[in-house]
């Protein structure tokens, strides 16, 4: 403490503080011959890490010039390069474009996504009493849709509906292979 600092408290009557050790516990660090407070110097480093240019030789521009036009390959663009989360999307996105395209190829072989019966002929059918279309589509196509084959035939004789059915009427009735 400073004897500025002192002379107020011996103004005062009072003596002044005694200053306190240091704790036992705690070891005090030890000062290296030698070592100083300043800060370490900054290492260099190539000013192309750091975005600047750093000039070069002439004789080393016309090498690297001489090598640039031998591998003109080498001087595309970089590939892209894909974060994780970029590279997931991806994965999951051809998943799905496989996944479904084996799904439809495996629907299709399985029959589910038939566009239906082909049928290839027709055959003149009269109608008599107590037939209706859907008897004589169990009839001519017993191992097609009955459905699917009634709106073929209303739509080669263009029957608009029941009512349009009479007895003795002739009509094209379509043939599946």
């Amino acid at each position: 403490m400073s004897t500025a600092a002192l002379a107020p408290d011996a103004v005062a009557g009072r003596l002044a503080p005694e200053v306190a050790p240091a704790p036992q516990g705690a070891p005090r660090r030890r000062r290296i011959p030698g070592a100083t407070t300043e800060p370490l110097p900054i290492r260099g480093c190539a000013g192309e890490v750091l975005g600047r240019h750093v000039a070069e030789p002439a004789a080393l521009r016309q090498v690297a010039r001489r090598e640039e036009l031998r591998r003109p390959h080498e001087l595309e663009a970089p590939a892209l390069r894909l974060t994780r989360r970029g590279r997931m999307l991806v994965s999951f996105v051809s998943v799905l474009v496989f996944g479904s395209a084996i799904a439809v190829l495996g629907l299709r072989i399985a029959g589910v996504l038939d566009s239906g019966p082909d049928f290839s002929s027709t055959v003149p059918v009269q109608v008599t009493p107590g037939q209706s279309l859907w008897s004589i589509a169990q009839e001519t196509n017993p191992g097609q849709d009955p459905a699917v084959v009634i709106e073929k035939i209303a739509e080669l004789n263009k029957l608009t509906g029941p009512a349009d059915l009479m007895p003795g009427q002739t009509l094209q009735i379509p043939i599946a292979r």
